[in-house]
């Protein structure tokens, strides 16, 4: 018996501490503010740029027929499509059609803008550079978007 209570002793003091920080990438987040896009964006940072982490982490939902205007990044992003249907075009390029499953690496100082379908919402993960926030360059109005998903849908 003493030394099954030696044993639970010395477990105790030598096991780590329970106190991690840890989000959840399943929450939604929070309703962004209506300023460089159509419709309605939740956006939840799961993992932000620091002293030790030269990247971020973000989780985005746009709900059906909502889209980001056109911008850029000081580095490349990553998109990661975890859920939903959307679209995706690069200045001079064609829109494409994004699902679940797609992974889309956009070059750094690249203009392009990504959304929801006309008719599903869009899920996916936004893997960035840094502390340099983006650059906005050019709205995406309802009648281009429009345009984009009679075509591709």
């Amino acid at each position: 018996m003493q030394i099954l209570g030696l044993i639970c002793y010395t477990t105790g003091v030598f096991a780590q501490k329970t106190d991690y920080a840890i989000s959840s990438y399943q929450t939604e987040g929070v309703k962004a503010p209506n300023t460089h896009y159509i419709g309605e964006a939740w956006l939840n940072p799961l993992l932000r740029a620091d002293d030790d982490l030269d990247y971020n982490i973000t989780k985005a939902t746009f709900k059906a027929n909502s889209t980001l205007d056109w911008h850029k990044h000081e580095s490349v992003q990553v998109l990661i499509i975890v859920d939903g249907v959307g679209y995706y075009q690069e200045k001079g390029k064609e829109a494409v059609l994004v699902k679940e499953g797609d992974v889309i690496r956009c070059e750094k100082n690249t203009e392009h803008w990504h959304s929801s379908s006309k008719h599903k919402d869009v899920t996916y993960l936004a893997i960035y550079g840094g502390e340099t926030p983006t650059v906005w360059t050019e709205v995406v109005s309802q009648a281009y978007y429009d345009k984009v998903a009679e075509r591709l849908n």
